[in-house]
Protein backbone atom coordinates (compact mmCIF):
# COMPACT_ATOMS: atom_id res chain seq x y z
CA UNK A 1 0.00 0.00 0.00
CA UNK A 2 1.68 3.20 -1.27
CA UNK A 3 1.14 6.62 -0.01
CA UNK A 4 -0.02 9.10 -1.85
CA UNK A 5 0.49 11.81 0.19
CA UNK A 6 4.13 12.46 1.98
CA UNK A 7 5.57 14.51 4.78
CA UNK A 8 8.36 16.65 4.38
CA UNK A 9 7.85 17.51 8.07
CA UNK A 10 5.84 16.05 11.20
CA UNK A 11 6.48 17.55 14.57
CA UNK A 12 4.59 18.21 17.95
CA UNK A 13 3.76 21.39 18.88
CA UNK A 14 5.35 22.92 21.96
CA UNK A 15 2.00 22.68 23.89
CA UNK A 16 1.28 19.30 22.71
CA UNK A 17 -2.22 20.46 21.47
CA UNK A 18 -1.07 20.01 17.85
CA UNK A 19 0.27 18.00 15.50
CA UNK A 20 1.93 20.37 12.53
CA UNK A 21 2.18 18.44 9.31
CA UNK A 22 3.95 19.31 6.47
CA UNK A 23 3.34 17.49 2.98
CA UNK A 24 5.85 17.52 0.11
CA UNK A 25 3.16 19.46 -1.98
CA UNK A 26 3.61 22.07 -0.07
CA UNK A 27 0.17 21.61 1.74
CA UNK A 28 0.53 22.72 5.68
CA UNK A 29 -1.81 21.31 8.41
CA UNK A 30 -2.10 21.77 12.35
CA UNK A 31 -4.50 19.24 13.71
CA UNK A 32 -5.71 19.93 17.17
CA UNK A 33 -4.87 16.85 19.55
CA UNK A 34 -8.47 16.91 20.27
CA UNK A 35 -9.50 16.29 16.60
CA UNK A 36 -6.53 13.28 16.24
CA UNK A 37 -7.77 11.72 18.84
CA UNK A 38 -11.62 11.54 18.30
CA UNK A 39 -10.60 10.85 14.54
CA UNK A 40 -8.67 7.90 15.94
CA UNK A 41 -8.50 5.28 13.02
CA UNK A 42 -8.33 2.30 15.84
CA UNK A 43 -10.44 -0.51 16.55
CA UNK A 44 -11.48 1.36 19.93
CA UNK A 45 -12.77 3.89 17.73
CA UNK A 46 -13.77 2.68 14.05
CA UNK A 47 -15.26 -0.83 15.75
CA UNK A 48 -14.67 -4.39 13.69
CA UNK A 49 -17.24 -3.56 11.49
CA UNK A 50 -20.23 -1.06 9.74
CA UNK A 51 -22.19 0.23 12.42
CA UNK A 52 -19.68 -0.60 14.95
CA UNK A 53 -18.15 3.25 14.92
CA UNK A 54 -18.06 5.10 18.27
CA UNK A 55 -18.22 8.80 19.50
CA UNK A 56 -15.17 9.74 21.14
CA UNK A 57 -16.61 12.72 24.26
CA UNK A 58 -14.77 14.45 27.08
CA UNK A 59 -11.42 15.16 24.94
CA UNK A 60 -11.09 19.15 24.73
CA UNK A 61 -7.71 19.21 26.88
CA UNK A 62 -5.91 16.00 24.93
CA UNK A 63 -2.86 16.12 24.73
CA UNK A 64 0.08 14.03 22.50
CA UNK A 65 2.42 12.08 24.74
CA UNK A 66 3.87 10.88 21.60
CA UNK A 67 4.65 10.83 18.23
CA UNK A 68 6.56 7.27 17.22
CA UNK A 69 7.19 6.27 13.44
CA UNK A 70 5.76 3.28 12.25
CA UNK A 71 7.92 2.12 9.31
CA UNK A 72 8.06 4.57 6.30
CA UNK A 73 4.33 5.10 6.04
CA UNK A 74 2.60 6.43 9.86
CA UNK A 75 2.75 7.11 12.74
CA UNK A 76 1.33 6.03 16.01
CA UNK A 77 0.00 8.97 18.06
CA UNK A 78 0.23 8.34 22.02
CA UNK A 79 -2.41 10.95 23.92
CA UNK A 80 -2.31 11.54 27.41
CA UNK A 81 -5.30 9.34 28.19
CA UNK A 82 -3.10 6.90 27.29
CA UNK A 83 -4.52 5.97 24.14
CA UNK A 84 -2.11 4.65 21.48
CA UNK A 85 -3.46 1.91 19.65
CA UNK A 86 -4.51 4.55 16.41
CA UNK A 87 -1.69 4.47 13.02
CA UNK A 88 -2.15 7.41 11.12
CA UNK A 89 -0.92 6.78 8.07
CA UNK A 90 0.28 9.74 5.64
CA UNK A 91 -2.74 9.60 3.37
CA UNK A 92 -5.06 9.42 6.27
CA UNK A 93 -3.35 12.93 7.90
CA UNK A 94 -3.60 14.72 4.94
CA UNK A 95 -7.28 13.58 4.88
CA UNK A 96 -8.29 15.10 8.23
CA UNK A 97 -6.11 18.41 6.90
CA UNK A 98 -7.98 18.36 3.92
CA UNK A 99 -11.22 17.86 5.13
CA UNK A 100 -10.63 19.35 8.69
CA UNK A 101 -13.96 22.13 8.28
CA UNK A 102 -16.09 19.25 7.57
CA UNK A 103 -15.06 16.48 9.50
CA UNK A 104 -15.23 18.39 12.84
CA UNK A 105 -18.73 20.07 12.25
CA UNK A 106 -19.54 16.40 11.63
CA UNK A 107 -18.24 15.65 14.90
CA UNK A 108 -19.73 18.44 16.95
CA UNK A 109 -23.44 17.40 15.38
CA UNK A 110 -22.93 13.51 16.51
CA UNK A 111 -22.37 14.89 19.69
CA UNK A 112 -24.99 17.01 20.23
CA UNK A 113 -27.13 14.24 18.41
CA UNK A 114 -26.01 12.08 21.46
CA UNK A 115 -26.36 14.50 24.16
CA UNK A 116 -22.46 14.16 24.91
CA UNK A 117 -19.84 16.98 25.18
CA UNK A 118 -16.55 18.12 24.48
CA UNK A 119 -15.71 18.33 28.11
CA UNK A 120 -13.95 15.63 30.52
CA UNK A 121 -16.61 13.97 32.61
CA UNK A 122 -15.92 15.48 36.33
CA UNK A 123 -13.56 13.44 38.78
CA UNK A 124 -15.31 11.63 41.81
CA UNK A 125 -13.74 11.63 44.42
Amino acid sequence: MESIHWPSEVRLAKDRRQLLVTFEDGRQFALAAEYLRVSSPSAEVRGHGPGDRKTVSGKKNVEIIGVEPIGRYAVKLVFDDLHDTGIYTWDYLYELGADVEAKWQAYLAELEDKGLSREPAARKR
